[in-house]
């Protein structure tokens, strides 16, 4: 019974190797036209690259986005649609090391 109760509380300070652990980083940004003129309603999508699930957030009245608690050990990509025209994607990667990157979109509007 002790060594079953010794066990247990090893476990649970060595904790549970197995469990997958990263450390959360945020990422924001703004978006603008070609003149750096923010967009206020922008659509901003950030998507996952190891499972492609998709976040969406909108832009403020400045034209900035914010997402949070992000892994630090995967890769993603922003975008950015704002009355139909596209930002180029930009690459957040795993390797930049910044745990709080700011990322400008620049959407080509008419």
């Amino acid at each position: 019974m002790l060594k079953n109760a010794v066990r247990i509380s090893l476990l649970l300070l060595v904790g549970f190797p197995s469990l997958p652990q990263f450390e959360a980083r945020n990422v924001s940004g703004v978006v603008t036209d070609q003149r750096g003129n923010a967009l206020p309603g922008a659509a901003v999508q950030l998507e996952n690259l190891s499972n492609l699930s998709i976040m969406s957030n909108i832009t403020g009245k400045d034209g900035c986005y914010h997402f949070n608690n992000l892994q630090d050990d995967v890769d993603y990509t922003l975008r950015a649609e704002y009355r139909n025209y596209c930002s180029r994607r930009k690459t957040l990667s795993k390797f930049d090391s910044s745990q709080h990157p700011w990322i400008k979109l620049i959407v080509p509007v008419d």
